[in-house]
């Protein structure tokens, strides 16, 4: 089993994360993408995977710090990228209009900006979406580009099919597993489960019956079993294909 998004960078983790990733490998999952929301962090999340097998990771800027955002930083993003094969994304980008931590009117062209770079470096892009999904649905026509994961689903399915009939992956975490969820149990019902991964958002937003806990990606496997239920499969079927899709998607080793 692979989490496609986690957060090893992150704070939290920093006393315990060799037992993090040890937990993770006994759960059974064999690889882990730590994901990156701006400059300083991308740094950090490149040297935890290059210290760590079976750990890739992503580099870029989230929407809540567009507004820090320099010309200079797409160089930067660049040589990151050039100087390892453990970068194996662009993210994580898009759009928040929740918290509108950064001006809506600056985070559009760093979403944009990083779209066009993920294109040109011919990588993926894991897309943060909060409230903004018309924008970011205009954004992704604008630039054409199909290798992109909606990152913590939570959109209905009406807002989503468009997307998922050209092709672009959906990702979907431990709120799936909360009371009150149906609306993303029906879009996990609705979805293909060749166009889905399973991923924790860790340490954030633990699923049943962890909630109220620090996540770790040891939980991705809760997700799973839910995308079993729903899918009325096995949970080995669903770590087969879930996996299988991460691998082509991220270009991971198989």
């Amino acid at each position: 089993m692979i989490d496609t998004h986690c957060h090893l960078a992150d704070k939290q983790f920093a006393r315990d994360l060799p037992d993090v990733v040890a937990r993770a490998r006994t759960a059974g999952v064999s690889q882990m993408i730590t994901i990156a929301d701006a400059i300083p962090e991308s740094r950090r999340c490149l040297a935890i995977a290059e210290k760590r097998e079976g750990v890739f990771c992503t580099v870029g800027v989230h929407p809540h710090h567009a507004k820090d955002w320099k010309p200079a930083d797409a160089d930067t993003l660049r040589a990151m990228v050039a100087s390892s094969p453990k970068v194996c994304a662009i993210g994580e980008i898009g759009l928040d209009y929740h918290y509108d931590f950064s001006p809506r009117e600056v985070q559009r062209p760093v979403f944009r900006a990083q779209l066009s770079l993920a294109h040109e470096l011919h990588l993926p892009s894991v897309v943060h979406c909060r409230e903004a999904i018309r924008d970011v649905v205009a954004d992704l026509k604008g630039c054409n580009l199909t290798r992109v994961v909606m990152h913590c689903c939570t959109e209905v399915w009406e807002d989503v099919s468009d997307l998922v009939a050209r092709g672009i992956m959906l990702s979907f975490t431990g709120i799936a597993t909360y009371p009150h969820a149906g609306e993303i149990e029906r879009v996990i019902r609705e979805c293909p489960l060749t166009q889905m991964m399973v991923e924790t958002d860790a340490p954030y937003l633990a699923p049943v019956p962890y909630r109220g806990k620090r996540n770790e990606p040891a939980f991705v496997v809760e997700v799973a079993k839910l995308v079993a239920k729903i899918k009325g499969l096995s949970l080995e079927e669903v770590d087969r294909r879930t996996t299988h899709n991460a691998v082509a998607f991220f270009g991971l080793p198989s």
